[in-house]
């Protein structure tokens, strides 16, 4: 095999490499060197690779055949983190509160590129990393797949201004333990089981019944830093009178004391710096800013810095299409939940974040462009456009087995989808087919169907869609990852990054 340095040179000079049989692809950004050893990407019979050659500690630790000179290793777990060590840009970081993040969770392990390509030079850091672990049963891949896919992007892409890894929505502690074990630089703690739901159908009576059966420690707690106060946001006041405090208190108590027992038992005594997300946006009601409030109020009240928090805002979030609800009344309370977060220095972060193009200019506006929006399956459905355009019969196939087991995926997402709205396959030429990802109705079929696609097996028990889906978006690499430069740089714009 050529030396690697020759392969670097021929790049420069614009001549197409070869080593023996087949053409290899080469990628010139990934070019880097430690020590005696020079490291490339490449890709040979479609297979993405690492080619080393020289002399070396990073020579010798990784993994890999001896070849012509050279050694050509897999992009293994072991080899990502041979990377991390000598090329410390390839290990996810965490960023604090001070710089715009965006949550790119890359739901196929193929999305990386494409995203590091769309947030280059642009006024925002990437958490490139960052599924959940329903996503992972769904998708079935697991924690060091996601890191793994993420650092070979970027060091495929040669890219050096930093990225993140977010353990998203976790609950149990043994999820916790092990996104952090395996270098996680960002935890969502998903409170959803802590926060008391049942509060909001009670009546005042029977709130005040419950809230009396509260120990008394916790309710002169409360009452002595809360009741009949006033609190002053930027030009907002924020009061609680009995009713409203008795409420939160029961909603919110459990679930903050949860924040602090994860705080301090994982995230103050990690050995290094850790985004650390609260998640209150699992409510059956929008969080209002005395929620918002007394929760980050008492978490600050014990020392607990957290990096962001998503309340749950009013209107509809859902997965893959725009904001549904009052735009000026979105407004009128991201005002508050902004001045909010300000307040206490933390990020204020927007969930199911994917495609609300209405709203994105006001949350860049009203954070005064310091936020975290995450984002996850809108890189999936670029994936699906991509094929749609390259591979029209593997959507149409794809499509009928989604529309077919639209009922079974609804259990896992509130969607409002119309399903009987979406266009006939039969009447939607091949060429149009790419038309499907610009209606709501379809956009949903398809998002959250995404589990059971990647999992369809045939008769004979094989892949029915995911192996030709894959070996379609690595052969048309180039055209997926323009499509999420254009799909996600389009969220960037409207959020001013």
């Amino acid at each position: 095999m050529a030396n690697v340095v020759a392969i670097a040179q021929s790049i420069k000079e614009g001549r197409t490499i070869t080593v023996s049989e087949p053409e290899i692809r080469t990628y010139p950004a990934s070019f880097d060197v430690s020590g005696g050893t020079s490291c490339i990407m490449i890709k040979e019979d479609g297979v993405r690779k690492l080619l080393a050659a020289g002399a070396g500690p990073l020579y010798d630790e990784l993994q890999g055949e001896e070849r012509d000179g050279g050694k050509v290793c897999g992009l293994s777990h072991a080899n990502r983190l041979v990377l991390n060590r000598h090329f410390p840009y390839t290990a996810p970081q965490a960023f604090g509160t001070q710089v715009a993040t965006i949550g790119l969770g890359d739901r196929l392990g193929l999305a990386g590129p494409g995203h590091v390509k769309t947030v280059r030079g642009r006024a925002v850091k990437p958490i490139l990393a960052q599924q959940s672990i329903r996503e992972l049963t769904l998708t079935g891949r697991d924690y060091k797949e996601v890191v793994d896919a993420a650092s070979f992007a970027v060091y495929q892409e040669g890219y050096r201004d930093g990225f993140g890894a977010d353990g998203d929505h976790l609950k149990a502690e043994a999820d916790i333990r092990l996104a952090l074990e395996l270098g996680f630089t960002m935890l969502t703690l998903d409170c959803s089981e802590k926060i008391d739901n049942t509060i909001e159908g009670l009546s005042a009576i029977e709130i005040e019944t419950k809230y009396n059966t509260l120990p008394a420690s916790v309710r002169e707690h409360y009452e002595g830093r809360y009741l009949n106060q006033s609190f002053t946001v930027e030009n907002s006041v924020i009061r609680f009178d009995k009713g409203s405090l008795m409420k939160n208190a029961l909603i919110y108590g459990e679930a903050i004391s949860f924040m602090a027992h994860i705080y301090e038992t994982y995230i103050k005594t990690a050995d290094r710096a850790v985004d650390f997300e609260i998640s209150i946006d699992e409510t059956l009601t929008p969080t209002d800013p005395e929620s918002h409030f007394l929760v980050a109020n008492e978490l600050y009240a014990q020392d607990i810095a957290i990096y962001s928090m998503a309340p749950r805002f009013c209107g509809e979030f859902q997965k893959g299409i725009d904001y549904i609800g009052d735009v000026a009344q979105f407004e009128r309370e991201l005002i508050v939940h902004a001045a909010i977060a300000d307040h206490f220095g933390y990020k204020l972060s927007i969930h199911s974040g994917s495609d609300k193009f209405s709203v994105f200019p006001l949350i860049g506006k009203y954070t005064k462009g310091r936020f975290h929006v995450k984002t996850a399956g809108t890189n999936w459905l670029e994936a699906v456009r991509t094929v749609a355009v390259v591979n029209p019969d593997l959507y149409r196939r794809m499509h009928r087995y989604a529309y077919d087991h639209f009922e079974e995926a609804k259990a896992y997402y509130h969607v409002t989808t119309d399903i009987g709205a979406i266009k006939p396959l039969d009447e939607v030429s091949d060429d149009r087919l790419p038309e499907y990802m610009e209606d709501d109705n379809a956009r949903q079929l398809i998002h959250i169907t995404y589990g059971i696609l990647l999992q369809a097996k045939t008769a004979e028990g094989g892949s029915m869609f995911k192996e030709e889906f894959y070996r379609t978006l690595n052969e048309q690499e180039e055209a997926y990852d323009q499509s999420l430069v254009r799909h996600i740089g389009k969220h960037l714009d409207l959020l001013g990054k």
